[in-house]
């Protein structure tokens, strides 16, 4: 059981009545301090999948109060041992495994707004896994690829864009939206000046196999987007499921940087397609995990946002899949 715990700081005035509505919520445990005559300190102790609900009440019932400020920690360690109630043992046990446990809106939110910034680490790091990765595929070495893709930022960008789309934050699309750009922009210019500076590397397996494209690299992909957004929906740990999206993303963007720096124009068409196959493939299975997990606003006119947004997202990402994937079939035969 993953617990956590939230902190409240609410108004004296507004202290009796909060904590009667708390009692309609999962709580656990709670305690409260006076930190002042005019202040007051609610510690609620809830199960990590019901931290979400109080934070909703908070956001929507508590606009425009002064001075209400709650913060959010993971907990490691309780004692006593908390107990599972009787109702919870006797839900259905297959209703549980369709649950996709994850953390609150709103713990996701304030990690996606760091991630849809480049920030300085961030350029560096993706400048120096672009060298790698393009070290890599000339000595054809797929350790030196891999560890590339370890380094590699990729996943937060392209995760903070599919959030954003399933919440209708066209402010927070825009940023991602800027970062991914850069993030693909770097390993393409710095592979187009190799391109420019030296033959293709056409004997490497590793430059090969993104001159090569076909119908399962979009079922990779697929299942990339869904590991990347769940271990993020999760808040577990994204350093391996990030290696496998910057697989499907920074090698085909370095191949294609080659290829125009020899000005082979036609010949790039092909990394140019996988590119953006992988692209669409990944942001459509995360913004179909995000949508089936429940992440949507508390307001009626902000879900009502946030259902367009998404909803076109789909169409146009799918859309794209699938003209994508008639071109592969014509490439193929």
């Amino acid at each position: 059981m993953e617990l956590q715990l939230i902190e409240v700081y609410i108004p004296a005035h507004r202290f009796e009545r909060f904590l009667d509505e708390v009692e309609e919520y999962h709580v656990i445990e709670k305690w409260y301090t006076q930190i002042s005559e005019e202040e007051q300190l609610v510690k609620i102790l809830i199960e990590k999948k019901y931290a979400e609900e109080i934070l909703d009440f908070l956001e929507v019932n508590d606009r425009g109060q002064e001075n209400i400020r709650a913060l959010l920690y993971n907990i490691s360690t309780y004692v006593p041992r908390v107990e599972v109630d009787e109702e919870e043992e006797e839900e259905d046990p297959e209703e549980k495994q369709k649950e996709i446990t994850r953390a609150s809106r709103h713990e996701l939110y304030n990690v996606v707004q760091s991630s849809s910034t480049s920030s300085v680490n961030y350029l560096w790091m993706l400048l120096l896994s672009s060298v790698v990765a393009t070290a890599g595929i000339v000595k054809d070495s797929p350790a030196i690829v891999i560890g590339a893709m370890v380094i590699a930022p990729l996943i937060g960008p392209f995760t903070a864009l599919a959030f954003a789309a399933t919440l209708g934050d066209y402010n927070l699309m825009k940023r991602s939206i800027l970062t991914c750009l850069y993030g693909l922009a770097i390993p393409v210019g710095i592979a187009v000046i190799f391109g420019l500076l030296f033959t293709l590397p056409v004997n490497s397996d590793e430059f090969l196999a993104r001159t090569n494209i076909e119908l399962m690299d979009i079922v990779v992909a697929l299942a990339a987007g869904t590991a990347g957004a769940m271990s993020f929906a999760k808040r577990v740990s994204e350093a391996l499921v990030g290696v496998m999206v910057s697989v499907a993303l920074l090698p085909p963007a370095v191949v294609l940087g080659m290829m125009l720096g020899a000005l082979e124009f036609q010949q790039a068409l092909t990394p140019l397609i996988l590119l953006m196959v992988n692209i669409s493939a990944i942001l459509f299975s995360a913004i179909v995990v995000f949508w089936t997990s429940g992440i949507e606003p508390v307001n009626w006119s902000e879900i009502q946002v946030a259902h367009t947004s998404k909803t076109y997202a789909l169409i146009f990402v799918s859309s794209v899949i699938i003209i994508l994937a008639v071109m592969i079939i014509i490439i193929q035969f």
